[in-house]
C-alpha cells in the first residue's frame, strides 16, 4: 500500500505545489504592481495638486507652504523653475539631476512617472508642469522613499509564505488522505485477484460506489462468482459422469461375470444378455451425448442447413412416435401449418423435437396429452411442444438447461434420463440461431417453445 499511496501522493503533490505555486507568484506580482500603480497616482495627483495651487499664486510664501507640508508627510516635493533651478525642497539631500534629465522636450500637463523602478532605486518619482498662460514656468517634482514599499513587500512576503506553509499542509493531508482512499480499494481488488489465482474464489468487494473503481470491483466479483460456479459445475459434471460411467459398467461387468461363471438356464441367459444390452446402449448414447456437448463446446459442431418443409417433416416424427404414445395411452395431437418451410439441419432438428417429446412421453401418465405444434409467428416460425404431465417445480426451471441437472434424480434410471437431453437441444437450437423458452406448473404440464427465423 505504502507503494502505491507514495506514487499517487507525490503525483498530486506535484500537480497541487506547481498549480499553487503559479497562483502565489501571480497573485504576489498582481499585488505588487497593484501597489506600486498606487503610490504612483497618489504621488502624480499630490503633484498636480500642488501644481494647481502655484498657477494661481507662484510666490515665495506658497512655495514655503507647500515644502512645510510635504515635509511632514513621508513623500518630499521639489519646485524648480523651467531651466531646472531648484526653487524650493522639502529634503536638502534630493539631486535631481538625474531626473531633470528624464524630463525630455515636453512633459504633459497632467504629468508623468519620472521613475518607477522601486525595487533597485532608492525613490519613485513623478513631474508635473506648472503652467502659466499655457507657457511651461516650472516643475512640481514628488518624491517617495522606496524604503516603504519595501517594508510593505515585506510583510506581503511573509503573508505569503505563512499561506503558502498552510496551504502545503493541507495539501499533503489531503493527498495523504484521497491517496489512502484511493489505494486501498485497489489493494483489495489485487487481493482478490490473487486469491482467485490460488483457487479461492470466495471473494467480498464493496461494489456500492457510482465510479470507475466501484465498476471494476463489480468486473472482478462478478468474474469470482462466475469461476465459482464453473468450478462448482465441474465438480458436479465429473462426478456425474463418474456415476454415470460406473452405473452400466458395473451391470455389464456384474451380469458378465455370471454368464461366464454360472451355468444358467436359457432363460436366465437371455434376461441377463438383454440387461448387458440395456445397458451398454445407454452407455453408448451417453458417450455419444458427452461427444456432442465436447464438439459444441468447441465450436466445432457443424450445422448443415437445407430447405426444409415442415409439414412432411413433422408427418415423418410423428409416425416414428405414435405407437410409443399409443402403448403408454397418452393422446399425441400434432398441428402444422401447410406450406411452411425452415433452413435448418434435417438431422439436428429432429433430435431437438424428439428429445423434447421423449421428455413429454417419460413425465406424462395414462390419460395425458402432448401437443406438437408448428406455426408461423411474424418473421419466424414457432415450435411448440405442451403436455399435461406432471409439470417440472418452479425452483428447478432455471436449472434444467445445465448438464446432468435432474428435476426427478430418484426416477431417472428408471426413465433412462441423463440429464444430458436438455443441455443439448439449447445448444442445437442456439447453433440454429433460435431460442427456447419454457413454461411449466407442477401437475398441470410444461411447454416448450422454439422460435426459429425463417
Amino acid at each position: 500500500m505504502k507503494k502505491l499511496s507514495l506514487k499517487l501522493g507525490i503525483i498530486f503533490f506535484i500537480t497541487l505545489f506547481c498549480i499553487e505555486t503559479f497562483m502565489m507568484l501571480f497573485l504576489h506580482l498582481s499585488l505588487t504592481n497593484s501597489r506600486v500603480d498606487e503610490e504612483l497616482t497618489n504621488l502624480q495627483t499630490t503633484g498636480n495638486s500642488h501644481r494647481k495651487i502655484l498657477e494661481q499664486n507662484f510666490e515665495k510664501e506658497t512655495l514655503s507652504h507647500i515644502v512645510l507640508m510635504e515635509s511632514r508627510d513621508n513623500t518630499d516635493v521639489v519646485i524648480t523653475d523651467r531651466a531646472g533651478k531648484i526653487l524650493a525642497t522639502s529634503s536638502q539631500h534630493l539631486d535631481i539631476k538625474a531626473y531633470l534629465q528624464k524630463l525630455g522636450a515636453s512633459v504633459p500637463y497632467d504629468g508623468r512617472v519620472l521613475e518607477n523602478n522601486w525595487q533597485d532605486e532608492k525613490y519613485i518619482a513623478t513631474v508635473s508642469p506648472i503652467q502659466k498662460q499655457q507657457k511651461t514656468i516650472g516643475y512640481v517634482f514628488m518624491f517617495q522613499n522606496t524604503d516603504s514599499i519595501h517594508a510593505l513587500m515585506e510583510r506581503l512576503n511573509k503573508h505569503f509564505l505563512i499561506v503558502g506553509l498552510v496551504s502545503g499542509l493541507v495539501t499533503i493531508v489531503v493527498i495523504i488522505v484521497l491517496s489512502r482512499k484511493l489505494a486501498r480499494p485497489l489493494i483489495e481488488m489485487k487481493e482478490a485477484t490473487l486469491k482467485m489465482s490460488n483457487g479461492d474464489f470466495t471473494v467480498d468487494l464493496s461494489t456500492n460506489g457510482q465510479d470507475e473503481l466501484s465498476d471494476l470491483a463489480n468486473a472482478i466479483q462478478l468474474l469470482s462468482d462466475d469461476l465459482n460456479h464453473l468450478r462448482e459445475e465441474r465438480k458436479e459434471f465429473l462426478s456425474s459422469i463418474a456415476h454415470e460411467l460406473r452405473t452400466p459398467i458395473t451391470f455389464i461387468k456384474g451380469y458378465t461375470d455370471i454368464l461366464y461363471k454360472r451355468d444358467l438356464s436359457e432363460r436366465d441367459r437371455q434376461k441377463y444378455l438383454r440387461i448387458i444390452i440395456e445397458e451398454t446402449n445407454r452407455l453408448s448414447r451417453l458417450i455419444k451425448e458427452l461427444f456432442d456437448l465436447a464438439k459444441m463446446d468447441e465450436n466445432a459442431f457443424v450445422i448443415n442447413k437445407e430447405c426444409l418443409h415442415l409439414d412432411d417433416f413433422v408427418a415423418s416424427i410423428e409416425a416414428k412416435l405414435r405407437p410409443a404414445f399409443h402403448e403408454k395411452h397418452i393422446d399425441l395431437f400434432v398441428q402444422c401449418e401447410a406450406g411452411l418451410t425452415l433452413l435448418a439441419d434435417t438431422i439436428r432438428l429432429e433430435q431437438i423435437i424428439l428429445n423434447l417429446l421423449n421428455n413429454a412421453l417419460t413425465y406424462c401418465s395414462s390419460g395425458d396429452s402432448t401437443f406438437l405444434q408448428v406455426e408461423r409467428n411474424n418473421d419466424c416460425v414457432s415450435i411448440i411442444i405442451k403436455d399435461t404431465g406432471k409439470g417440472i417445480p418452479q425452483k428447478d426451471l432455471p436449472y434444467i438447461f445445465e448438464r446432468f441437472y435432474r428435476v426427478d434424480k430418484s426416477r431417472t434410471r428408471a426413465n433412462g434420463g441423463l440429464g444430458l437431453g436438455l443441455a443439448i437441444v439449447k445448444e442445437l437450437v442456439q447453433a440454429h440461431g433460435g431460442e427456447i423458452t419454457v413454461v411449466s406448473e407442477e401437475n398441470k404440464g410444461t411447454t416448450f417453445k422454439l422460435l426459429f427465423k425463417e
